[in-house]
């Protein structure tokens, strides 16, 4: 037997289904709305390092990417890309695939706690969790899809 959204939506045991109706009748905003909050903070990120990309460029530099001045600009681009794909629901899948791998990458380039000094650890782990985080809700926006609040529903549409 296949899955289909709304199996995944009302999976719940009968004692914990007390929400399910309205996660299946708000799904799609909801859909919008995590697409715009993790959207959100890759777009305010990708636009701080083209306002200031000598600085995002010294941090890569301290992080001891090789070739940093390279590697600022996909970077920089990669951030203004996903933020502008999940906040408009374009290529949905595909920029939240490209979005686990790149917060991969970054997590382990830019936040390995361990290798700091103990007075900043706490904050670093912190960085990594949150990272983690948004790992997780790019492979749900994957599997979720982007809803019917899409340029993607749009264009299927079309």
């Amino acid at each position: 037997m296949t899955n289909t959204s709304n199996d995944l939506i009302t999976a719940s045991p009968p004692m914990f289904a007390g929400t399910d109706s309205h996660a299946v009748r708000y799904g799609d905003f909801i859909a919008l709305v995590a697409r715009v909050c993790i959207g959100w903070l890759f777009l305010v990120n990708g636009w701080a390092k083209v306002m200031n990309m000598a600085g995002f460029t010294a941090y890569l530099t301290n992080l001891k990417v090789p070739s940093p001045s390279l590697w600022a600009w996909p970077a920089m681009l990669s951030e203004l890309l996903i933020g502008i794909a999940l906040i408009l629901g374009l290529a949905t899948r595909y920029a939240s695939l490209y979005t686990f791998i790149y917060l991969l990458i970054a997590t382990a380039l830019a936040h390995r706690y361990w290798e700091y000094p103990q007075a900043q650890q706490l904050n670093q782990y912190n960085h990594f969790l949150k990272n983690v985080a948004m790992m997780g809700g790019a492979l749900l926006l994957y599997v979720t899809g982007p809803g019917r609040f899409s340029v993607d529903r749009w264009l299927r549409r079309s």
